[in-house]
């Protein structure tokens, strides 16, 4: 569970977002630490919307 504070290293899996019934793992790019998350569990979303922030 990604929660605020977190530290995640290149390759961690931060979230899954299911599209069309396939649940796609988006891994973190680079090391960092978790400060904001834009959108709750379950939430719709849109293409190119921001999940996390910088």
């Amino acid at each position: 569970m990604l929660l605020l504070g977190r530290h995640v290293k290149k390759g961690d899996i931060v979230c899954i977002i299911e599209a069309m019934k396939v649940m796609n793992e988006i891994k973190a790019p680079c090391d960092g630490t978790v400060t904001s998350i834009l959108v709750e569990n379950e939430a719709l979303v849109e293409y190119d919307q921001a999940l996390n922030g910088d």
